[in-house]
């Protein structure tokens, strides 16, 4: 059997193995089941020399990835901004149906309520709608992180937080992947690396975990560009880790598939020099080459 070099995707794959294999079967909020494990081995994925861990197993929707991750930064909370770009993603969150099913019957469809975004921006701030205008309220982690960066880069308490008990209520669906942590390298001769571990407490290894993986290490590139350091790694912690039992089927076939090596991501030249802070970023300004995966393979996302 030919073995693959790509060692960081094998290591997921050999996860989602040992969970269909091993897991615990378990329900869920779903409904639909899980098999399971608690605190498996980390997922580590070298970032350098603009490497990016876009599964190769199995074609990945880089562009959800990039939408989403500005939605995140630009610390929105409407869904609608991101079905607008064809991305579909938090659709179901955002149901008339299903926010009523919470009891959120005064929100209009596709207000999420203080999600991600807003944690990440405007951390303690009260959530009134996802139209208001919250600049200059609460604390804005995402801003802090890079001041951090740029002045204590020695600190062990860069961290940025999504978790907010008080605010889950009012939550569309309280936050998976809970929170970051940066650290900077210091190489000899070299120029300092970015890297980010993140803590994410419940973990859908079919369908979300590719996208969490793709979608930090992506954070870490653009914060990386605005502190003027390189990248080093991104490494996975999880929780829950779990395969949904009508993901199974699918994830037998991507379990035959042989990894190729990743793809590179960049930020076009052109626009590199004008990107001063994290919110310049626009989706234009990435470029994705060398990436070769396999078809995709549909699996059906649980609300």
């Amino acid at each position: 059997m030919t073995q693959s070099k790509n060692s960081a995707e094998q290591a997921y794959l050999d996860l989602c193995q040992y969970i269909i294999d091993n897991g615990e079967n378990r329900p869920d909020r779903t409904g639909t089941g899980t098999r399971s494990v608690f605190a498996p081995p980390q997922l580590r994925f070298d970032l350098s020399n603009d490497t990016f861990p876009l599964l190769t197993t199995k074609k990945v929707f880089s562009k959800a990835i990039i939408h989403e991750l500005l939605w995140f930064v630009a610390g929105s909370t409407d869904a609608k901004l991101l079905s607008d770009k064809g991305v579909k993603i938090w659709e179901g969150n955002g149901s008339r149906q299903y926010l009523d099913s919470l009891g959120l019957t005064h929100r209009r469809e596709g207000d999420l309520g203080p999600v991600y975004g807003f944690q990440w921006r405007h951390f303690g701030a009260e959530y009134k709608d996802c139209d208001a205008d919250y600049a200059g309220q609460g604390f804005d982690q995402l801003l802090d992180v890079i001041k951090k960066l740029k002045t204590n880069p020695y600190d062990r308490r860069i961290i940025m937080s999504a978790w907010n008990p008080p605010d889950f209520a009012k939550m569309a669906l309280p936050p998976c992947h809970v929170f970051c942590q940066f650290y900077v390298n210091f190489p000899e001769n070299a120029r300092p690396k970015l890297s980010c571990l993140l803590y994410q407490r419940s973990c859908d290894m079919g369908l979300g975990v590719p996208f969490n993986i793709a979608s930090y290490a992506l954070l870490t590139k653009m914060i990386a560009h605005i502190v003027d350091m390189d990248c080093g790694e991104f490494i996975h912690t999880m929780g829950d880790a779990h395969v949904y039992l009508d993901h199974i089927d699918a994830l037998k076939e991507q379990l035959t598939r042989i990894p190729r090596d990743f793809p590179k991501l960049h930020i076009k030249a052109e626009r590199a020099d004008h990107i001063k802070t994290i919110d310049d970023f626009k989706y234009e300004d990435f470029e994705i080459s060398e990436y070769d995966p396999y078809g995709p393979i549909k699996m059906k996302m649980s609300v």
